[in-house]
């Protein structure tokens, strides 16, 4: 079964690699805007889709993942800062409170009805002081990430703890895919 990730994230490549060494790498061209009103469960699922069919008019013979992270506090989104002032103030909100992660995955075989599942994951920030945020700000790694932090990484340091899937806040339910994954192999042979 050829199998097709549709990201150029490391942390996903990574990830998938868990499961399989057997995969290739295929970023998506997607339009990542959210709908107004449309709910945040929903929209993380549709962008995974969206991603895994970009991925998949390349590949139209492979199984295609798909799959976003979205950080929520109080029912809105948190993207990726587009500066250290965005992240700061990101971070400032995060903190010393617990927020959501959604993250969303499409499944894609070359036949058939995409397999889809979303995840939500409670990370709880400690109340960490202006001299860390600043320290951690000064590693750059907020600049890339949703919500301006990387559980994977410095990241941690901020944070008090999680309810939920550790994989699927690095970007990927690794579990969840793996069950997928296996399904199909099956219904295939």
């Amino acid at each position: 079964m050829q199998i097709v990730l549709a990201s150029g994230s490391p942390r996903r490549r990574e990830l998938l690699a868990l499961i399989t060494e057997e995969f290739t790498v295929c970023p998506a061209d997607a339009d990542e805007t959210l709908r107004p009103g449309a709910p945040l469960e929903e929209e993380v699922v549709r962008l995974s889709q969206l991603k895994a069919q970009a991925a998949r008019r390349l590949h139209p013979e492979a199984v295609c993942i798909g799959s976003d992270t979205m950080v929520t506090i109080d029912g809105l989104p948190l993207g990726k800062p587009a500066d250290r002032g965005q992240a700061s103030d990101m971070l400032r909100r995060l903190r010393g409170r617990t927020h959501e992660v959604l993250t969303g995955l499409a499944v894609l075989p070359p036949a058939g009805e995409a397999r889809t599942l979303c995840t939500r994951t409670r990370v709880t920030f400690r109340a960490f002081d202006e001299d860390e945020l600043a320290a951690y700000l000064d590693t750059g790694e907020p600049l890339d990430k949703a919500g301006a932090y990387g559980i994977q990484g410095h990241g941690a340091l901020l944070i008090d703890g999680i309810e939920g899937d550790y994989y699927s806040v690095m970007g990927l339910p690794v579990a969840g895919l793996h069950v997928i994954l296996r399904q199909m192999a099956r219904e295939m042979c």
